[in-house]
């Protein structure tokens, strides 16, 4: 049984074509500057969270209140605080298709951002261990709800012009969070009291307060909509944020029908078990395959080390101050966030592969570096080799954010088809917490035991990514998310599916021709009198 589909197929690209000749800028479009405003605190936001948690579990390691109050965790204990966010994400993953299905993008949203609230209370009402491993298993049970239909919500609602540039900002979101959260330790980590620790888990619960808060602004996914055969207000909203540049009646009729036929022929491919499709033919397969790879690639990339075991990482170089360790890490999660939103920006302009190659290879030669410099650090026994240490764990910050955030969650919405668009990024945000649960449990064990000798492992491993990337990645750049939704199905289901867009315009042509010429234009096509078809004007396009 095949994994790997064949070669993959781009329909005619005409959609893209209309909106690539829209020169208005976004800002200048009043309903769609105001969609993309809206999604900041709605959707943008939810990586606040996870930035927030990952940051302040690394910086809470070098605070003695809560080290104290803790009975000074081990390298196993100190895993397991880490890991059980991960433990509690991936039993939601199971539920994440269903419950995104039933409830939608936004409720799904609210429907975490409850959860996570309640996680972030009990982490900061913590009396024990016991407790605050609790904690963590119920904010990492709602994050994956959040990230899964935020990251497609933004997919789905974008305009094509900024869609790539907006599903990438929202892995650079996370630097905002972890920002805050790196910050108020810093400020904190000196108090005597258990508010040292306290107060910035409590803070963990104000990026979902932004959802809850501002929800009831952000309009629902259109393609959710039409699935749930509520097509008049997904025209409704298509007309609203899409409509206002060059030829935006034409591109919104033209939306809307690709929209249309793309979902009709995923319910004829669809399997009735919501997980079947994982395995139901090669095409899927492979898409799959990639999201799964992904999400493990993003966390097993190097990262992780940064991400929650800075202290012990400084220490193998004798740099073991508290206020030392603090700085660095504050300094490194703002540089990271300087780097990833101009990153977040160019990045998707490019095409993807070649980005993720950039990425791969660039972290590859900093793990390289940074292996011989902590060597040379424990066989000198001196201070010197921290200095190359230091840059390069600035270095690889850049590199990363290339590829593995600023393009994970474009590349999935542009992989997957809207019906399976939530379970495959549900499939990636399962490896990524595989990943991640790994990494924090097994990471300060391995870093006690082989100390810097660690970090070959993923020398080693991050030359597999390149190779990966370069044989099994495909090509999703500049085209539609109905345009990709086919890309491995072969030309016969593209040509169906174009078909039954062709019918559907033709219908509303010959019920504007039917109602004369002047409705015609006031939907965006001509009447009868010589003037010019969809299809034509797409081609002066």
């Amino acid at each position: 049984m095949a994994i790997i589909a064949a070669k993959e197929e781009h329909v005619d690209p005409r959609l893209t074509r209309i909106a690539q000749a829209d020169n208005l800028k976004w800002y200048r479009k009043p309903n769609l500057r105001y969609l993309y405003l809206i999604l900041v605190p709605t959707a943008l936001g939810v990586e606040w969270t996870s930035g927030f948690d990952s940051s302040m579990m690394n910086s809470l390691q070098a605070v003695k209140a809560w080290s104290d109050y803790f009975d000074n965790p081990t390298a196993g204990r100190l895993g397991l605080l880490n890991a059980m966010y991960s433990l509690g994400a991936l039993m939601a993953i199971p539920f994440i298709p269903t419950i995104s299905q039933f409830l939608g993008r936004r409720r799904t949203i609210l429907f975490a951002s409850v959860i996570m609230c309640l996680g972030a209370g009990l982490q900061a009402g913590s009396r024990n261990v016991d407790m605050f491993l609790a904690s963590r298993w119920v904010l990492g049970f709602g994050i994956p709800f959040a990230i899964v239909n935020a990251s497609a919500l933004i997919g789905e609602l974008s305009y094509a012009n900024e869609r790539a540039v907006m599903t990438s900002l929202f892995n650079a979101s996370w630097f905002v969070g972890a920002i805050v959260a790196a910050g108020t330790t810093y400020g904190t980590f000196q108090m005597s009291s258990t508010w040292a620790w306290r107060l910035p888990s409590l803070l963990q619960l104000v990026p979902s307060f932004f959802q809850l808060a501002f929800m009831h602004w952000c309009p629902e996914s259109p393609r959710w909509l039409i699935s749930k055969d509520r097509a008049d207000e997904a025209f409704a909203i298509l007309q609203k944020y899409h409509s206002e540049g060059a030829d935006g009646d034409e591109f919104v009729r033209l939306e809307f029908a690709q929209i249309q036929s793309t979902i009709a022929q995923e319910r004829e491919l669809a399997s009735r078990f919501v997980w079947a499709d994982v395995v139901r033919d090669p095409p899927m397969r492979r898409r799959f395959a990639i999201a799964a790879i992904v999400g493990f690639f993003t966390q097993w990339s190097g990262n992780g080390l940064l991400s929650f075991y800075m202290k012990k990482i400084l220490a193998l170089v004798n740099i073991t101050d508290n206020r030392t360790v603090q700085k660095v890490i504050l300094s490194n999660t703002c540089w990271g966030f300087i780097n990833a939103v101009p990153i977040a920006l160019i990045a998707p302009r490019f095409p993807r592969r070649k980005m993720f190659l950039i990425c791969t290879i660039g972290t590859a030669v900093v793990y390289i570096v940074w292996t011989v410099s902590s060597a040379r650090a424990e066989i000198e026994n001196s201070s010197r080799a921290a200095i190359p240490v230091l840059v390069f764990i600035f270095v690889y910050s850049p590199f990363y954010n290339i590829g593995w955030n600023a393009l994970a969650y474009t590349y999935m919405v542009e992989l997957f088809p809207y019906q399976q668009r939530s379970k495959g990024i549900a499939v990636e945000q399962l490896t990524v917490r595989f990943a991640v649960f790994f990494n924090t449990y097994v990471n300060p064990v391995a870093l006690d035991a082989i100390t810097w000798r660690y970090y070959i492992v993923y020398c080693v491993w991050i030359f597999v990514e390149i190779a990966t990337v370069y044989f099994l990645f495909p090509e999703t750049h500049n085209r539609t998310l109905e345009e990709l939704s086919f890309i491995f199905e072969g030309k016969e289901v593209q040509d169906r599916v174009q078909k039954n867009v062709d019918k559907v315009l033709h219908v509303e042509l010959d019920e504007n021709v039917a109602h004369g010429g002047a409705a015609g234009q006031a939907t965006g096509v001509e009447g009868p009198e010589g003037k010019a078809t969809v299809q034509q004007r797409e081609e002066r396009v």
